[in-house]
């Protein structure tokens, strides 16, 4: 067996308990608002890498012993990820019918109830993280810094502002500076969030918290600049959402400022960059150093 099966066989295990984890903290279908409970587990439990919990679990355990607290954090990154993507998928943003190979939630739901579960998948996921507190009341300190990593990351500094920009400037020419902009807040900023709150639960320094926000933000872009290739290079079955939605949409991509060619170059000096500065932590996880890899060069 070499090494890319035995990571890949680590990744579904790790796939598996995370997806364990998001069913314990999703609310109960009851009471007569129980089809938004059921709106949000099926846009939550639709599938995925689970990519951002990951990165904060093994973030987390390059600085030591993983805590308890850290899964109500795992949960609440992934709510906030997956309501960007119902809101993503609406009639009025991306106009899009499929993601991750089925219906989009608006389709299955109707428009009003996409709406709904995305506020709703938000609001939960801080009632999920703030459950952190009831289990470890005395890292307090450390939850507080997490949960204000959670709001700023996710909100108009952060995942909003990018989208703020992207959807004011969709449909004409945009400058790399914009661009950057864009990916750097819609993209980067949440997996800044994963690696930045799996540091601080970990136990981590202000400067290695520091560092490994540099590390989450070349990812990031790179992670963006690799979406934009896809949508050019790769098929619908493979993606599993549409191909093409960016030259649909009329949006300035790396691929469109660039070319396909220095659009892969810049994604890999990227992750030359992430990696050098990952080798500076003196613990060790090889697995998040394989992971960061793969998530910049995947093929879907």
């Amino acid at each position: 067996m070499n090494s890319k099966e035995e990571f890949t066989i680590q990744m579904k295990t790790k796939v598996a308990e995370i997806e364990e984890i998001l069913k314990r903290y999703l609310p109960e279908a009851e009471g007569y608002q129980k089809v938004i409970m059921e709106a949000m587990e099926y846009s939550l439990m639709a599938g995925g890498k689970r990519l951002r919990p990951m990165l904060m679990q093994e973030t987390c355990r390059l600085f030591g012993e993983e805590p308890e607290t850290l899964k109500p954090f795992m949960a609440a990154l992934e709510m906030i990820h997956t309501y960007s993507l119902v809101h993503d998928d609406l009639p009025a943003m991306d106009n899009d019918e499929y993601r991750r190979g089925r219906k989009t939630t608006h389709i299955v739901y109707g428009e009003d109830m996409g709406i709904l579960a995305g506020d709703a998948l938000l609001n939960y996921a801080f009632e999920t993280a703030f459950r952190a507190f009831e289990q470890s009341p005395e890292d307090s300190l450390k939850i507080g810094r997490a949960l204000t990593v959670l709001g700023r990351k996710a909100g108009i500094y952060g995942m909003i502002g990018g989208q703020v920009i992207d959807v004011k400037e969709t449909g004409h020419a945009v400058s790399k500076d914009v661009l950057d902009t864009i990916y750097e807040l819609k993209t980067g900023a949440l997996i800044e969030c994963a690696m930045m709150i799996g540091a601080i639960l970990g136990g981590a320094s202000d400067a290695e918290i520091q560092s490994v926000e540099k590390i989450a933000h070349y990812v990031g872009v790179a992670f963006q600049i690799q979406d934009d290739i896809l949508d050019v290079t790769s098929t619908e079955e493979v993606l599993g959402k549409p191909i093409h939605s960016d030259e649909k949409n009329q949006k300035t991509t790396y691929v469109t400022l660039l070319g396909i060619e220095q659009a892969q170059k810049k994604v890999e000096e990227l992750s030359n960059e992430a990696i050098a500065l990952l080798h500076q932590f003196t613990g060790e996880n090889a697995y998040l150093e394989q992971l960061l890899i793969q998530l910049i060069h995947r093929d879907r």
